[in-house]
């Protein structure tokens, strides 16, 4: 006998909420918060400068942030995306795991995400449940229809749209793949990835796509805050 599955409850439902109404997604590593790098083997977090960073981005208009560095270690990694599960529910933002479900459960983030040779949904589902929004990555239209019919998925990204350093192994797909995604006129939410900034967000927005994700765009600038305002002014509301 199959045993049905449960129903998200009131905190599913509202992060789903969210996420329909999220635009900009930003994605950080840790690097440049490690306070000191040379210390040895144990990193330690500059908090205060992460807090802020959390603090600017979601003030200038990100929904979402999502911490990837696998670089790091599981330790530092807990401390940092519980700062930030604490600084998106101050500002009613979305906090985002990658990649590691236990580091995702253990810390309550909101938002777990993971690419094509990671994690099944239904593995994710068996770890995190049904509260949690579940996001993938996808490089090709055959992998954005398998995440659009995936009932376990709450969105998924298409990408790279241009070639970016945080994926030197990824080839460019350019704007056509978020086309496509655009054409399915479904209900799952996509975002477009992959070196969007400020100068050629609208190529990505004329292409169909209203959601975007983005790392130095917001991550190297001098003004965060200014930064991320700038590219959520080109979203839709």
């Amino acid at each position: 006998m199959t045993t049905p599955t449960p129903e998200p409850t009131q905190l599913g439902q509202l992060r789903r909420e969210r996420l329909l109404s999220s635009r900009l997604y930003v994605c950080t590593d840790l690097q440049r918060f490690i306070a000191f790098p040379d210390a040895g083997p144990v990193e330690e977090l500059g908090f205060e400068a992460l807090r802020r960073f959390y603090a600017d981005a979601f003030a200038g208009g990100v929904d979402i942030i999502q911490v990837r560095d696998k670089q790091v270690s599981a330790q530092t990694e807990i401390a940092a995306l519980t700062l930030l599960k604490e600084v998106a529910d101050e500002y009613g933002g979305l906090s985002a795991a990658n990649d590691r479900a236990d580091l995702a459960l253990i810390t309550g983030v909101d938002v777990f995400h993971v690419g094509q040779e990671d994690l099944s949904t239904a593995q994710a589902r068996s770890i995190l449940g049904d509260d949690v929004v579940i996001g993938r990555s996808c490089q090709s239209f055959d992998q954005v229809r398998e995440a659009d019919s995936d009932i376990g998925i709450d969105y998924y990204c298409t990408g790279p749209v241009w070639e970016t350093p945080t994926k030197p192994d990824r080839a460019a797909v350019g704007t056509d793949l978020p086309a496509q995604a655009a054409s399915l006129e479904s209900a799952t939410p996509f975002f477009a990835i992959g070196g969007i900034n400020a100068e050629n967000i609208g190529e990505v927005t004329a292409a169909g796509a209203d959601r975007v994700v983005v790392v130095r765009a917001v991550t190297a600038a001098e003004d965060v805050t200014s930064a991320a305002s700038a590219l959520r002014e080109r979203l839709p509301a």
